[in-house]
């Protein structure tokens, strides 16, 4: 599995963190930045990670900002992305399964670093159900 990740600086530990925790478990990760926790624009990120997960060069993106609103409203600005802001791993398993969610979008503001990782293995670890709820997701994708 690939995965691209980024986050805005109020995101930039729990990036670095995730990175870490998902590159020990054997996946190859892509850090799309910021490169510190210096100010700067989230939206710069979000399109960078939901672009390259909706075209395919990535199965998976994972997004972390203060309160993981920004991250979602840009991230799902992007043609094929459902980006899924989890706060609960109920969350996190249910945007898998039943909204088949290709971006993780996770608030570094609101948690705390063992609910994030916790949240991360169960999205990557749930799959998708499929059936009537990909009938959902086209009519998504038409409207």
């Amino acid at each position: 599995m690939k995965i691209i990740i980024a986050s805005d600086h109020a995101g930039f530990n729990f990036k670095k963190m995730i990175g870490t925790h998902l590159e020990g478990k054997g996946i190859e990760v892509t850090d799309a930045g910021p490169d510190n926790d210096n100010s700067c624009d989230y939206p710069e990120y979000a399109f960078k990670v939901a672009r390259s997960v909706a075209e395919g060069r990535y199965d998976r993106g994972v997004l972390i900002c203060g309160t993981g609103l920004g991250m979602s409203y840009a991230a799902n600005r992007v043609k094929g992305v459902r980006a899924a802001l989890c706060q609960t791993e109920t969350q996190a398993r249910l945007s898998r399964a039943h909204n088949d969610a290709n971006v993780l979008v996770l608030a570094e503001r609101i948690m705390g670093p063992v609910l994030a990782l916790a949240i991360v293995d169960v999205w990557l670890e749930t799959g998708f159900d499929g059936g009537r709820h990909q009938r959902r997701i086209d009519l998504i994708d038409q409207l």
